[in-house]
């Protein structure tokens, strides 16, 4: 992860959009006439969707695919952030840790649920679930495929679609980690939770 104090690429400002990135917006998130309004209390646009805004045509592309990883899902959204948590933690993203972290505690997770993750499948407190959760990221995220005895575990309490959908957030998470780490992205202003370190492994990579 790069130490950069400033971002790499920064966050197009939005007086800069022009109407077809405007649109895109519009067509894939929410809150987007919030932000977009000009109006003196409108919230900032997260910096993630001002980078995003230097390719409108990638920005409308994943803004769509992750969408239904956030809004149609076919997991537990509980299950999706501990898997996404881990990544992020994994991957050293410090916005992505920072974004998750406060998702999983608007869906119920408590800040010593959070913190564990830090420690992973070996925590204390964790369901047979989660920690099997965990164990699979940590798999994907150093074999890069899980095993046959996790994906045995796996299909006995997760579906085909829903197993398939697991594979997907893990990858999705961390292909965003790589794009937040590599742009130096910086916390959006209101996000003030502590940035991870990097686990012991990865502090002596080069």
């Amino acid at each position: 992860m790069t130490e950069s104090a400033s971002p790499r690429l920064a966050p197009l400002p939005l007086e800069k959009w022009d109407d077809r990135t405007r649109a895109m917006l519009r067509g894939h998130v929410r809150s987007a006439d919030r932000y977009l309004s000009g109006d003196p209390d409108a919230p900032p646009v997260p910096n993630i969707l001002g980078v995003l805004a230097h390719h409108t045509e990638l920005a409308s592309a994943w803004l769509a695919f992750n969408g239904l990883l956030l809004e149609r899902p076919s997991l537990d959204p509980l299950d999706r952030e501990l898997v996404v948590l881990r990544v992020a933690w994994c991957s050293g993203s410090d916005y992505e840790w920072r974004q998750h972290a406060r998702m999983a505690a608007g869906l119920g997770f408590t800040e010593e649920q959070v913190a564990a993750v830090r420690r992973g499948p070996d925590a204390p407190g964790w369901s047979s679930v989660q920690r099997l959760l965990l164990t699979m990221t940590d798999e994907l995220m150093e074999r890069h495929c899980v095993t046959d005895r996790t994906w045995t575990e796996l299909a006995r309490y997760f579906d085909e679609r829903q197993l398939i959908e697991l594979l997907f957030v893990a990858g999705a998470y961390l292909c965003l980690a790589m794009v937040f780490n590599s742009v130096a992205l910086q916390p959006d202003p209101e996000n003030d939770r502590p940035r991870p370190s990097a686990p012991p492994e990865m502090e002596e990579q080069p």
